[in-house]
């Protein structure tokens, strides 16, 4: 089901299959970042990262690297843009919080505001993102500064800045 850009509604296998039908085999860049952060959560960060960079890669081909709705699901071809869907909204909400989503995920978030504490699970970053600076993060009343980097197998979390009581735990 994997176009090179993102996950297909339906795989080019079955009869149904058209990379261009907004069902039967487009791409919906909200679905694959769902699908990708199943993937991380379960400790498939290979296919995770995978996902998360065809991701990137395609929005970086939309006019101020917007995802839009869905795009056709034609399969990746060196050198062509992934296939516009001609009437997929852009920009799109759901669409738009795809990088927050994988960024999340690659961190692994794990918010406890009751308990005042933010714990990155086994943060891992892709190879083509060295470093992240996660600035001014709201925990209740509490603000953190922090920077991740990369790493050969998980990354490295350093604790820029704290205002307020609330605890960074970094999980490995």
């Amino acid at each position: 089901m994997f176009s090179g850009w993102g996950l297909r509604t339906l795989s080019a296998g079955e009869r149904r299959y058209n990379p261009m039908s907004y069902h039967n085999g487009s791409v919906w860049p909200h679905d694959t970042a769902i699908a990708a952060a199943g993937l991380r959560r379960y400790g498939r960060s290979e296919a995770f990262l995978t996902l998360a960079t065809a991701l990137f890669e395609a929005a970086l081909e939309w006019e101020g690297a917007r995802m839009p709705e869905l795009f056709c699901g034609l399969p990746r071809a060196p050198g062509l843009a992934p296939t516009r869907y001609p009437v997929a909204c852009s920009p799109q909400a759901w669409a738009a919080g795809v990088p927050f989503h994988l960024l999340s995920a690659m961190l692994g978030f794990s918010p406890d505001a009751q308990a005042n504490r933010l714990t990155l699970i086994e943060p891992v970053l892709p190879p083509w993102l060295d470093w992240v600076e996660i600035r001014d993060l709201g925990l209740g009343a509490s603000r953190l500064d922090f920077a991740v980097s990369r790493g050969s197998k998980t990354a490295a979390v350093e604790l820029l800045s704290r205002r307020g009581d609330a605890e960074l735990v970094v999980r490995r």
